[in-house]
């Protein structure tokens, strides 16, 4: 009987631990598919991981050295990046810490922010995601901006 438990234990554990990675693979996709809309240009791809009526906001220091807050919205976004720029937005991120409960998952990812080749300046990303019957889809993304002190 132990046995039977044991085992019973091990399979619901091996489960969960694959529906897990399962799940952190398609946030991983959505984000990666928001990046790569970036690179391109492509609004139509960019929309696509997006919720109807995501937020996006980026906090920074102004001139005063206080931290300010700032929110656009996603049609604003989208427009901006497939409107025809001369350098390609290169954002690129590290996963850090993932945590998915149901339907809801939170990814804080530090990154660095490219124009082309040129470094324009760093942070840290993080996003609200939830799953929809389309696949996970971004509700909320805050940043931070920063030209340096980035995280390696």
């Amino acid at each position: 009987m132990k046995k039977l438990l044991l085992i019973n234990f091990m399979l619901i554990a091996a489960f969960a631990a694959f529906a897990q990675q399962s799940a952190t693979d398609g946030v991983k996709q959505s984000i990666n598919t928001m990046f790569d809309a970036m690179r391109k240009g492509d609004s139509t791809l960019l929309k696509s991981v997006f919720a109807k009526e995501m937020v996006l906001q980026s906090i920074s220091t102004n001139k005063e050295g206080k931290a300010v807050i700032s929110t656009d919205s996603a049609n604003d976004f989208a427009k901006a990046i497939g409107t025809p720029h001369t350098s390609v937005y290169d954002e690129r991120i590290t996963y850090g810490d993932i945590k998915i409960d149901g339907d809801l998952a939170s990814v804080w990812a530090p990154y660095k922010f490219y124009l082309g080749d040129k470094f324009s300046h760093c942070g840290v990303d993080v996003f609200s995601l939830m799953k929809t019957a389309a696949g996970w889809k971004i509700i909320y993304i805050v940043d931070t901006r920063r030209k340096d002190n980035c995280i390696e």
